[in-house]
């Protein structure tokens, strides 16, 4: 039996097409006054009804057609973790125009490049985030876009479900960031989600324990939950994972979903009953097993994992209906086909690694890579969109992931080259080479450790300023060690397995 699964036909997309429209409008129509969403702090909320959130995007639509923009402009998004993240990303794609979200936390240095790629006519920016050099085009604040929402609404963009819809960025092998263009249709993918991994309904009320303007938060936390008429939860400024059991429990949460390290935090106090809790949902990194063990003892649920990647997003999960197999990730969702290819690009039988693929027309699967068709058409061979992840494919379908062809970090759930780490630590004074890697510091957590050399021991604070100057929070070594040489197979290519083997011994 060979490492091939296909679990149905893909969902039909509709022509014409807007993805804002499919995420709000059917729930908006049919039930104008039921809350779309909550911001949650300690001592209170701040309530969203489905109508005036839909207004709010239509309002937004409004205001970005009058500055002048039209379809198929690109809006590049410097906001910090508060509503008008979303209020944007989806006004701008009901307008027809294509936002592209990026972490707050990246620095000048990291954003420059990035905004060059995509040359944007617009730029909406939180007070303090970093801007790009040389950009002549107009910069915005959030206050600008809360003005907006009390416009008069605009129409839908209606077109064509392959147009570009947004862009994310992800970090290649290369060690630059790679702008992925997704079309509107991405959104009818994520239907496959709702069953396959999140469980989720109308009824549902679910808490994501994201930043508003995290890609995970965005999908998962907010557009889901309204695709299908439920209520979203989000923490507002002010709270953390010691503050998440009461919000779970005072705010009858029923879908809870984070990343791992969230989880970690939240148990290490004893946990509040939560009966209205069904499951848990994780993904951006691995879920270890003990953390797993360690929810479902303390709270009676289970947590569903998910794997995916910016290319595509999460297609392979368990769900509430279908846990997987200990130490695997999941199954391929309904309407996925998925393959482990060999070095021949053939899927390999049963219970051998491969490579993981997904068929090139899944609806979910980007458009490319913008401006980069070489980059694009690497990945592509045949029926299939490689993945560069390893994994392994048993008898019963069920997928266990062994890990990535290109040895990118899962850091808190974002995904970060080591090539781009080293790039930036290199450039430190008196500092030789550099090799990053994931190191395990205890049992389920691990932190991105740079390893160097030089004639002599490194300052560790100096090293850990010149890392906080030029990479995101998320991107920047926790520990610093010296070695007389990086180790290194026989063909010369660094050995990261050596690396992390290493430790922090």
């Amino acid at each position: 039996m060979l490492s091939l699964l296909d679990t149905g036909p893909a969902p039909t997309v509709p022509s014409p097409f807007n993805m804002a429209q499919h995420v709000l409008a059917q729930a908006a129509a049919r039930t104008p006054d039921k809350l779309a969403l909550r911001i949650l702090t300690p001592t209170g909320a701040e309530d969203w009804s489905y109508a005036r959130l839909l207004g709010a995007v239509l309002g937004c639509a409004s205001g970005l057609l009058a500055r002048g923009l039209q379809p198929g402009d690109r809006i590049l998004m410097r906001l910090t973790s508060q509503v008008e993240f979303p209020i944007l990303f989806l006004g701008a794609l009901a307008a027809g125009m294509v936002p592209v979200a990026t972490s707050a936390q990246l620095t000048r240095a990291e954003i420059t490049p990035m905004a060059a790629r995509i040359a944007p006519r617009l730029i909406v920016a939180s007070d303090g985030v970093a801007l790009p050099d040389g950009q002549d085009c107009p910069v915005i604040s959030d206050a600008d876009v809360r003005m907006m929402e009390i416009l008069p609404p605009a129409a839908f963009h209606m077109g064509d479900a392959e147009r570009p819809g947004y862009i994310i960025f992800t970090s290649g092998t290369s060690g630059s960031p790679m702008a992925v263009v997704h079309a509107h249709r991405a959104i009818i993918a994520r239907s496959l989600m709702h069953a396959g991994w999140e469980g989720l309904t109308e009824g549902d009320v679910l808490l994501h324990a994201g930043a508003f303007n995290w890609t995970y938060t965005l999908g998962t936390g907010l557009m889901d939950p309204w695709t299908v008429g439920a209520t979203a939860l989000i923490p507002g400024a002010g709270t953390g994972a010691a503050d998440l059991p009461d919000l779970l429990h005072g705010y009858r949460a029923t879908i809870f979903a984070a990343a791992p390290g969230v989880y970690r935090q939240m148990l290490r106090a004893p946990l509040r009953p939560l009966p209205h809790l069904r499951h848990g949902l994780s993904a951006g990194e691995k879920l270890s097993a003990e953390t797993r063990r360690a929810w479902t003892r303390a709270t009676g649920t289970p947590v569903c994992e998910a794997l995916g990647m910016s290319e595509i997003s999460t297609f392979i999960s368990e769900s509430p209906t279908c846990p997987a197999p200990d130490g695997a990730t999941g199954f391929a969702q309904p309407g996925r086909r998925i393959a482990a290819l060999g070095p021949d690009l053939a899927p390999v039988p049963r219970g051998l690694p491969g490579q993981l693929a997904i068929d090139r027309r899944d609806p979910g699967l980007m458009l490319g890579y913008l401006d980069a068709p070489e980059a694009t058409a690497a990945r592509l061979t045949g029926d299939w969109f490689l993945t560069g992840d390893q994994v392994l494919i048993d008898a019963a379908g069920a997928v266990t992931y062994l890990g990535r062809d290109d040895d990118q970090i899962n850091a808190g759930g974002y995904r970060v080259s080591p090539v781009e780490v080293e790039a930036a630590m290199a450039r430190f004074p008196g500092l030789a080479e550099a090799a990053v890697t994931e190191v395990e510091v205890k049992p389920g957590v691990s932190v991105i450790a740079c390893f160097y050399t030089a004639a002599t021991p490194l300052d560790d604070t100096a090293l850990a300023a010149h890392a906080e100057a030029h990479l995101a929070r998320y991107k920047q070594p926790r520990l610093f060690r010296h070695l007389p040489a990086l180790p290194r197979g026989a063909n010369a290519k660094l050995n990261r397995r050596a690396l992390r083997d290493l430790g922090v011994s």
